[in-house]
């Protein structure tokens, strides 16, 4: 499976896989209905935010040996290291905190079960809690291992179009970037 290491056009680095988005798989048979309107909350979320948690989520299930990181052949392989240590280092930081006021919002959600209808907030909490969970794992484990980075020519025009502010050229360079990679929905990840 490879991973992407690649800057969107805001020129923050993105990283996610060129598999697509999956439903959040929850069995509770007594809780069905507030699983599933959370689970259908938590897929609303930006596609570049959930694709990169899912990412680091199937860090966890790849063998160490096969974690490839496709990124900008324009940067000097120590470069690209240390600006994923970096960026790992501040999404690790980032989870961490969201984890810590997740934790403090979770008992003030179960006060909405006194609330009538299914407390959907307290699932929806409960979801984004083992996405982030799961996802802070997986940035653990990249950290630990050593990725085998690849350089993509596609992705170098993709970063030299972003510094120039060429603008009409997106969208051609996007579809073939979807097509080359199988990358589902790259224009909501690196652009919108």
């Amino acid at each position: 499976m490879d991973f992407f290491f690649v800057q969107d056009y805001r020129r923050n680095y993105r990283f996610f896989s060129s598999e697509p988005v999956q439903e959040i798989q929850v069995e509770f048979s007594r809780l069905k209905k507030i699983w599933a309107a959370a689970r259908d909350k938590l897929m609303l979320l930006p596609a570049r935010t959930l694709r990169q948690e899912q990412a680091f989520e199937k860090v966890l299930k790849t063998a160490p040996q096969e974690v490839s990181i496709v990124h900008s052949e324009g940067i000097a392989p120590k470069k690209i290291k240390r600006r994923f240590f970096f960026f790992l280092q501040k999404q690790r930081t980032k989870h961490i905190l969201l984890l810590a006021g997740e934790t403090i919002l979770l008992p003030l959600s179960g006060l909405m079960a006194l609330l009538p209808g299914p407390n959907v907030f307290f699932g929806f909490l409960a979801l984004i809690m083992i996405t982030h969970w799961q996802a802070l794992r997986g940035i653990n484990r990249l950290r630990k291992i050593s990725p085998r980075f690849v350089g993509s020519d596609l992705l170098n025009d993709w970063e030299h179009k972003i510094e120039a502010g060429d603008t009409s050229g997106f969208a051609a360079i996007l579809i073939a970037i979807q097509n080359r990679y199988h990358i589902s929905e790259a224009v909501k990840i690196l652009y919108k």
